[in-house]
């Protein structure tokens, strides 16, 4: 049998979970994304938690920016990352209002360093994490940067995946490091991710 090269097989679920977003109406994105918004804040843990650590969404992703007004206005703390200058790592900062972030890295907006505090404290946080596909056990296929994967290493809090349901996968390639996010939320469905890293998380919390 012929070895698959992961590279390329990954390269092209990219560049059709890309299409697959592309080609949603704008009426029927919006419509998904709402459904994700209010699924989100039915998580249980979503009460209780004291931070939301969130991706500023671009144009194909799930909309963020309706979860993060929505966490403000609850009078939680969020934070949105911004990547560190010269490495593959990223810092999150305390934001008020979208008005504190600026376009940084790749586009994206990313808070004022010199308007936002660092965000030290992950107590009761939960972490919205961006990707093109997820699978069912939760692994995550990323843009290819690895500034999840680093931060993800060492972050201890709840992990949710927000995708849309037709780019979720059976199985996705994983390596050993690659760490689950332990809820998938699309506009379907939450579904919480029964792993022994999943268990093992919430046995520590």
């Amino acid at each position: 049998m012929q070895p698959v090269d992961l590279r390329i097989y990954k390269k092209q679920l990219r560049d059709d979970s890309k299409v697959y977003r592309q080609s949603m109406p704008p009426q029927d994105k919006a419509e998904r994304d709402l459904r994700i918004r209010r699924r989100f804040q039915k998580i249980y843990q979503y009460p209780q938690a004291k931070t939301i650590l969130c991706y500023v969404s671009k144009p194909i992703e799930v909309d963020t920016f309706g979860i993060i007004e929505d966490a403000l206005a609850a009078g939680k703390q969020v934070a949105v990352p911004r990547c560190v200058d010269g490495t593959r790592l990223m810092d999150f900062y305390l934001i008020q209002s979208i008005e504190d972030m600026e376009k940084g890295t790749f586009g994206v907006l990313e808070p004022i360093v010199s308007r936002c505090e660092k965000l030290t404290d992950y107590t009761k946080s939960i972490c919205v994490v961006p990707a093109l596909g997820y699978d069912l056990e939760g692994f995550r296929l990323g843009y290819g940067c690895g500034y999840y994967d680093r931060f993800l290493s060492s972050y201890k809090g709840l992990k949710v995946g927000a995708i849309y349901a037709g780019c979720v996968h059976p199985r996705l390639p994983r390596g050993r490091f690659d760490v689950p996010v332990d809820i998938l939320l699309t506009e379907n469905y939450l579904r919480t991710i029964h792993t022994k890293h999943y268990r093992k998380i919430h046995r520590n919390r």
